[in-house]
């Protein structure tokens, strides 16, 4: 790396649930978080009982990202899911460069069944979100591969254990 620093893209944010200025805007919670966390933006706190469906929560803001070199990531955070169970709906959200509505976050409890409940509070922050270079290559079609790799076509489990 050569230390310069490249200039921070710029991506719009609207915010849509007024409730954020006193929670929290979107912004990094430190100074080398690679993510910003999400607050639920809930008008009431929300249970999530064990293996009941997916819930649908609002973050409270759209983006205009529109670099299609970017994307955005939406995660769990590390402490519900590990300490309490809450995952992702469809376990990672992708956020294309070219959505520009709501962020909805879609998120389930795993506890076994009879486990524990999960409660989220208005404003709570629950997921976080963590933007990536995104490639998009030119796809070539060829008959045969111009080169050759020491792994060639094996699948699952060909380089060995361990």
């Amino acid at each position: 790396m050569s230390g310069m620093a490249q200039p921070a893209p710029r991506i719009e944010v609207k915010l849509l649930d007024p409730r954020l200025s006193a929670w929290g805007l979107p912004r990094y919670q430190s100074a080398h978080a690679a993510a910003i966390d999400l607050h639920a933006c809930l008008d009431a706190p929300l249970t999530l009982a064990p293996g009941e469906k997916p819930a649908l929560i609002p973050a409270g803001f759209s983006l205009y990202i529109g670099d299609p070199a970017i994307a955005a990531l939406i995660l769990p955070r590390s402490g519900l899911g590990h300490r309490q169970g809450l995952v992702l709906g469809n376990l990672v959200g992708l956020i294309d460069p070219d959505y520009t509505g709501p962020i909805m976050v879609s998120a389930w409890n795993r506890n076994p069944p009879g486990g524990e409940t999960i409660t989220l509070v208005p404003g709570e922050r629950f997921a976080q979100m963590v933007f990536v270079p995104v490639l998009r290559p030119e796809f070539v079609v060829v008959e045969a591969f111009s080169g050759a790799t020491e792994r060639g076509g094996g699948g699952f489990g060909s380089t060995g254990r361990g």
